[in-house]
Parts: structure tokens; sequence; C-alpha cells
């Protein structure tokens, strides 16, 4: 059978499924509210059969997760995509296995520059659908101290606040 039929027959199956591009399937709130983020990097991820089918059910964590570079390649690290109970029987389902994340060879270097010399953390952001591939985004990002996570909730509080007035006037 050609190599064409399984791409074409897969992207058949995430349209069915209500993949639609772009559609999300894990967030990573807390990022937000730890980091400065000051980058935002696509990168594909490195899967197995029962993982593909572990994230159309929504089994999946990436709030504990972060991403590491070795060897000149970046992995997920932390990640928990808990497989279905229907899983076969012949394989040995390692749920928080490390995962590789596909990236452009420019793009790693920016990565371990940023990395290795500024000090900046990789932290996976959103885990989504693109076309039939999955996709996850990461981010440079820097450490926020205690005073800048007061004040950021200080400010989501004002603005909220504010969102409530203009309302009700």
């Amino acid at each position: 059978m050609p190599a064409y039929f399984f791409t074409c027959r897969h992207d058949e199956m995430a349209k069915k499924k209500g993949h639609t591009k772009g559609s999300t399937i894990a967030l990573n709130k807390k990022a937000r509210y730890e980091f400065e983020i000051e980058d935002e990097f696509e990168a594909g991820i490195c899967l197995e059969g029962w993982e593909v089918k572990s994230l159309r059910a929504g089994n999946v964590q990436i709030a504990e997760s972060h991403v590491i570079i070795k060897n000149g390649e970046a992995w997920l690290l932390g990640s928990v995509m808990t497989p279905l109970l229907s899983a076969s029987t012949h394989i040995n389902p390692d749920p928080q296995r490390t995962r590789k994340l596909l990236l452009h060879r420019k793009e790693l270097d920016k990565l371990i520059g940023a990395v290795e010399r500024k000090g900046y953390t990789l932290v996976p952001l959103k885990l989504f659908w693109k076309k039939s591939f999955v996709k996850i985004n990461i981010a440079l990002a820097k450490g926020k101290k205690l005073h800048d996570k007061r004040a950021t909730s200080k400010d989501r509080d004002w603005q909220r606040d504010k969102a409530r007035i203009l309302k009700h006037s």
C-alpha cells in the first residue's frame, strides 16, 4: 500500500474526531504565572501510537513538565500521557517517558545559546493539533520573583474590576 494512503487516512480520521487546525489539547496555565515569557517556538513531538490515542482522549498533563537541551537536541521531560485501558498488551507504555522535540537547527542553536549563556529556562506552554500533527509551543522564559507574581495578579484583578465597572455604567 502506498505511504500517502496512511497520511490521507490519518487526515480523514483527524477531521472525523473534530481535530481542526490549531485545536488545543493541553495548556500550561501555570507557566505564564511562574515565568516571564520572552520568545515562543513551535516544535513537533515524537510520539508512539498509544500516546496519540491518549492525546485524542485528552489524557495528558504538561503543567509540571520542562524542556532540556541534551547533545544538541531538545527533550520534553515530566509530561504525563496516561495510556488508555484498551492499550495493547504487547507494549509496555511509560506515561512519563522522555519525548524528543523536533526543531530546526537554527532554532536549536538559539535556544542552546539562551539557556547556557543567559540563564533562560525552556517551558512548554501548549500542546495542540496542527493539521494531523501534534505540535507543542515552548517558550524561552525567566523565573518571576514573588513581588512580580503579586504585581501580575494585582494587574489582572484591576483589569477584571475595570471591565466590570465599564459594563455596569
